[in-house]
């Protein structure tokens, strides 16, 4: 993209910032921001399959920053392993625990990008916890599982969960339940058949019920519980955490604010732009932020999907598809640095000749 806007402005002074807002990527964006050092763990990924996850580390803050999909993310699998009623998030427990070995005292963590549908289940049995069914026997972790938890025992909890700050970076404000809920928004994209989709959000429901009754805990209408597949609710419930929205606090971190001050155009990215890309996803807090300093913003995007149209409101003032004809997934992919590229080029040029019409 920076090349692309070069291509059209030779002369203009150009800054660089990747953004993240809790998922993929997210610790790559932070390794200079907290002075972090990378880590590695091999834990097991989402359909139990070992996997090297890296994982950072600031000895100076004792800070930990995990990305949960770098255990538990669709980017570990490909479209012939998706298994939105199996896959589980126990890896990312493991993350957590290697942080605590570590001596953290505060844990970023970063929920987005999930392949998962187990409310933090595998996570928690990580960590110490037990599910068990109505005959007493522990169950394994999944979405497909959630419907049979007749008792939660966390008397197992690693006490040092007890005194480490851990602070949940959401991408998505879904709540658990419901039409904008964990299941029926993003367990389509996981995989999830309709029939799955309703399976799973009966497992979702009967794990609230259960939370509430035994832990007296209610999620069920907190902002971001939905998040990776419910691992926002399994995060307060299980970790005591902290919701916060992953690309608010990314962009603090980067000094975002400063970057922006005498800046004329902001361009931001996102694989799909949709009406899910306003609630917290980092093009739209970059728009909103580039909007109050009173400076246009154009997003990239491999795809336009319904409800492009209303992200203006959040201060996309264009957006443009990189796709520049009928193509596969699979060459859009491809060909993705090109077309980005060239993408960027055409709506720079569009801008300034705007300027130079006197519009813009």
């Amino acid at each position: 993209m920076l090349a692309g806007v070069r291509q059209a402005a030779p002369g203009a002074e150009l800054v660089a910032l990747p953004v993240a807002d809790g998922g993929d990527g997210f610790t790559a964006v932070l390794v200079d921001a907290l002075e972090a050092v990378p880590k590695r763990r091999t834990v097991s990924g989402p359909v139990g399959q070992a996997v090297d996850a890296t994982w950072l580390y600031s000895e100076r803050n004792r800070v930990a920053v995990i990305e949960m999909a770098a255990a538990a993310g669709l980017v570990l699998l490909d479209p012939a392993q998706l298994a939105p009623v199996t896959a589980n998030t126990r890896g990312v427990g493991e993350l957590i625990l290697a942080a605590l070995e570590q001596g953290a005292q505060r844990i970023v963590l970063g929920i987005g990008g999930s392949a998962t549908n187990d409310g933090g289940m595998g996570m928690a049995q990580a960590l110490g916890a037990v599910f068990l069914d109505n005959q007493g026997k522990p169950l394994e972790p999944g979405g497909d599982s959630l419907i049979d938890i007749a008792a939660i025992d966390t008397t197992g909890l690693d006490p040092r969960l007890k005194q480490v700050n851990i602070q949940v970076i959401c991408d998505v404000d879904n709540p658990l339940l419901g039409d904008r809920g964990a299941v029926r928004v993003f367990g389509p994209q996981k995989g999830a058949t309709p029939q799955q989709v309703e399976e799973l959000e009966a497992g979702m429901e009967h794990l609230v019920d259960v939370l509430d009754a035994q832990l007296g805990i209610d999620v069920r209408n907190v902002p971001g519980a939905g998040a990776a597949g419910g691992l926002g609710a399994g995060a307060i419930v299980f970790l005591d955490a902290e919701l916060q929205p992953g690309a608010e606090v990314v962009l603090d971190l980067l000094g975002f604010d400063e970057v922006l001050k005498g800046a004329d155009l902001v361009f931001t990215a996102e694989g799909q732009l949709d009406g899910q890309t306003a609630f917290g996803k980092a093009p739209a807090a970059v728009a909103q932020r580039s909007r109050a300093a009173g400076i246009p913003c154009i997003a990239i995007a491999g795809s336009l999907g319904e409800g492009v149209e209303d992200l203006a409101a959040v201060g996309i003032d264009a957006a443009y598809s990189l796709c520049d004809g009928p193509v596969s997934l699979a060459d859009a992919m491809a060909n993705a640095a090109k077309l980005i590229k060239a993408t960027a080029t055409q709506a720079m040029n569009t801008f300034l000749a705007g300027h130079r019409a006197g519009i813009l």
